[in-house]
């Protein structure tokens, strides 16, 4: 019997045993509270001396501090120059645009300079060496640039001291020959109004028929009375 106690008291179905403290409850919680401490405390030391191995002390957060404006200065210094960069292209599209309208009037200039020195060698054409006064034809042109149109271009002048305005009228007349046999021709609408003082420029279109050959250009200047003041003929 004795053995089967001992064997059952040795045996895994042995019945459990409690060990239990034998210190307080108030020495347990104070032993508990001091590891609290010492648990708090380490941990604050660690961060404290973590701060100090990153650098994130009190000239750190100062640092911090002066960095942050530093760039809020800067990026505002970055929209100044970005407006100034986007007025000053507005600027050079503006001055890019008035160059581009100054080369067009330019070259109008040119085309206009070099339609003056055409009247001027044109002028200088019909003037003669010796001029006299009163009103006179200093010049007659024409040309065919197809057949029934012929292009005329005269220069009436009037010279003297005093002038006063001319009025009167001009008439162009052709000749030639059509279809083998002589022929002349003056245009239906009759004379045209002539006004000037010192000379005037007078060109326009006469359509004789087709077939004509025109061999002469005739014009004559008239007063409004019908007298003839000057007269020119030439040939083409």
């Amino acid at each position: 019997m004795r053995l089967k106690l001992l064997r059952r008291r040795l045996s895994i179905s042995a019945p459990r045993m409690i060990v239990r403290s034998h210190l307080p409850w108030p020495l347990r919680w104070a032993v508990v509270a001091l590891m609290l401490g010492f648990s708090a405390a380490l941990a604050l030391w660690a961060f404290e001396f973590g701060k100090e191995i990153a650098g994130f002390d009190s000239r750190s957060a100062e640092e911090l501090r002066r960095l942050r404006d530093e760039a809020v200065r800067l990026h505002t210094e970055r929209d100044k120059a970005v407006s100034i960069a986007n007025t000053a292209e507005s600027l050079l599209k503006a001055e890019k645009t008035v160059q581009d309208r100054l080369a067009q009037q330019l070259r109008q200039s040119e085309a206009d300079n070099l339609a003056l020195k055409n009247d001027l060698g044109f002028f200088e054409r019909l003037l003669p060496a010796n001029a006299g006064e009163g009103v006179s034809i200093r010049g007659l042109q024409i040309e065919t640039p197809s057949p029934g149109r012929v292009r005329f271009q005269l220069l009436v002048m009037q010279a003297g001291k005093a002038l006063s305005e001319f009025k009167g009228r001009y008439e162009v007349s052709l000749a030639g020959t059509l279809d083998g046999k002589p022929w002349s021709f003056t245009p239906a609408a009759g004379p045209q109004p002539l006004q000037l003082k010192q000379y005037l420029r007078v060109e326009g279109m006469i359509d004789p028929p087709p077939q004509a050959v025109v061999k002469t250009a005739s014009v004559r200047v008239m007063d409004l009375n019908g007298v003839v003041k000057a007269s020119l003929t030439v040939r083409p």
